[in-house]
């Protein structure tokens, strides 16, 4: 059984005195507004309503908790890059994101869902160079894969998983993995919920 599961929501945070207490294991799901991020997270978790989805972007403001066990959790970060979000919201996350990423010590690795029909935008690459100088472990979903036909889909991966190894895998010495999914088709969810297990669980 997959680990998220077991997932419950417990608490929304909005500043980072908020954040509830920094231990045991904690991977956090990043994401540009509308790539598919909440769908991903109740895939992943085999729950229809775990994350809220909504056809309109920015809905996630709020850096949200959900407890797996007494010492793991998954944390759904705010939406970034819509552009109707008011400027002092943009502006709080701008402040609050990076300070998350870069001071969490429980955070033992970072999701990052892309839209396979535009991966690594500038935002994509602004969360990328806030966390891989930790040097912890940082995996990529290509959403939305079954929008575009198998080779296509498989050029982008390879594209993306270079231009990831060279630029923070590299860089940082960073483990920077790269996979297909799709919500709809239920496509790379086994392999997805492998890579979460293995921070979650590193003994077994």
């Amino acid at each position: 059984m997959a680990l998220l599961q077991n997932a419950k929501f417990i608490i929304s945070a909005n500043h980072f005195n908020e954040l509830p207490e920094d231990a045991g294991y904690e991977i956090a799901f990043a994401g540009r507004s509308n790539a598919g991020k909440s769908s991903a997270i109740n895939t992943l978790s085999n729950q229809n309503r775990l994350a809220y989805v909504s056809k309109q972007p920015g809905r996630t403001q709020l850096i949200n908790f959900f407890k797996i066990d007494n010492d793991k959790s998954l944390v759904d970060l705010p939406g970034y890059g819509y552009a109707k979000v008011p400027t002092n919201i943009r502006n709080h996350w701008q402040r609050t994101l990076p300070r998350y990423l870069q001071e969490r010590q429980c955070l033992v690795g970072l999701i990052i869902v892309m839209d396979i029909r535009r991966p690594l935008t500038e935002l994509d690459i602004r969360m990328l160079d806030w966390f891989a100088p930790r040097q912890k472990p940082i995996h990529i979903l290509l959403t939305k894969s079954d929008k575009l036909s198998r080779e296509k889909s498989l050029r982008t991966l390879s594209e993306v998983q270079d231009k990831i190894k060279e630029q923070w895998g590299d860089l940082y010495q960073t483990e920077c993995t790269v996979q297909l999914f799709s919500s709809l088709k239920k496509k790379g969810i086994e392999d997805a919920n492998s890579k979460i297990q293995s921070w979650l669980l590193p003994n077994k």
